[in-house]
């Protein structure tokens, strides 16, 4: 009886074609190198869509050194401002997604989606949620002059004195804007907006009595909690602060289910590689247990707050839902 042994190199040639298939359809999914080329030893670019000295960059810098050395990969930070954020923003959404290029983003991001006209990307398809990094929240202050004491006099005078408060931002679309403009549109009352450059000009407004009322990052009032010619009157995050843990939450004190504050995180180009978005991920959960970064974000104002890749991408999408109605109840709008 002779044997056939055409049927075994037949079998054997079927296996290599469907692993051969199988890698191609594979490579079809991933950029090629990545698993040859791990992101140890590559250069890695956190972008700042703001000038050097804003809170985005300063927790940039805050952090890119010990990532580096977790990642061992160099981390360097770039600035690349301009409107709004959204110029270095659209430039890393056209960029490799091979996990060299990432953003420092906050909840300006998912603003933009809703406030801009006309925008280079999409804040939510066209990125993806790599190492979120913490919250910080927000103060609503108002002058000494305005006769309250707690927030629920201050909506009361303000529901009395129609369009006679002024309150400051630091800008058109700005947190500081749809923040306050949210609060006014869900308290009922009605208050002029005036807007500023930056967020310290806005409060210095307020702090000369030219403007009554802003809604200022916590860090920023810190140095006024005791300061007699302002009041600090509530916190806008969903619990209460630990930068002012005396102070009631906005929801808390009155305007149910009313919260903004701001998330802060790496975003990288969408189609960048699950294992190099964990790479990343897993570097920044180990550095948010570290006491020396946890003390440079709390100096910042920033809640530590490690999330997973999945988390940061639910937390994009339903940020962008509930900034749609900010922005909505705001009337805001860039052409």
């Amino acid at each position: 009886m002779m044997l056939n042994l055409s049927e075994p190199k037949k079998m054997l040639l079927c296996g290599q074609c469907v692993l051969m298939s199988a890698l191609c359809a594979l490579g079809v999914l991933l950029p090629a190198g990545v698993q040859a080329q791990p992101i140890s030893g590559k250069t890695i670019r956190i972008v700042v869509p703001y000038a050097p000295g804003a809170v985005q960059d300063t927790i940039a810098r805050s952090v890119n050194a010990e990532l580096g050395a977790v990642l061992k990969a160099n981390v360097i930070v770039e600035n690349r401002p301009g409107a709004g954020g959204t110029i270095g923003t659209a430039q890393v959404a056209r960029s490799a997604a091979d996990g060299t290029t990432l953003v420092l983003a906050a909840a300006s991001h998912t603003i933009a989606g809703s406030l801009y006209a006309k925008l280079a990307y999409d804040p939510i398809r066209d990125f993806s949620g790599a190492a979120h990094i913490g919250n910080a929240g927000y103060v609503l202050m108002v002058h000494a002059d305005v006769p309250a004491r707690n927030l629920a006099e201050f909506v009361g005078y303000a529901k009395a004195n129609p369009g006679k408060l002024n309150y400051a931002s630091a800008g058109n679309g700005s947190a500081t804007h749809l923040s306050m403009a949210y609060f006014a549109s869900m308290a009922g009352i009605d208050a002029v907006h005036v807007p500023f450059k930056a967020t310290g000009e806005a409060v210095n407004e307020v702090l000369a009595g030219r403007a009554q009322a802003v809604i200022s990052a916590s860090i920023g009032a810190i140095p006024f909690a005791k300061d007699s010619r302002v009041r600090l009157l509530g916190t806008t995050g969903p619990q209460r602060s630990r930068f002012f843990p005396e102070l009631p939450t906005i929801s808390e004190a009155g305007i149910a289910g009313y919260t903004f504050d701001s998330w802060m995180g790496l975003l990288a180009p969408a189609s960048t590689p699950r294992p190099l978005l964990e790479q990343i991920n897993q570097a920044m959960a180990r550095l948010l247990k570290d006491p020396v970064i946890l003390e440079r974000l709390q100096k910042q104002g920033v809640e530590p707050q490690p999330l997973s890749v999945e988390a940061f991408d639910q937390l994009l999408r339903t940020d962008a839902e509930r900034m749609s109605r900010v922005v909505k109840a705001s009337g805001a709008r860039i052409d």
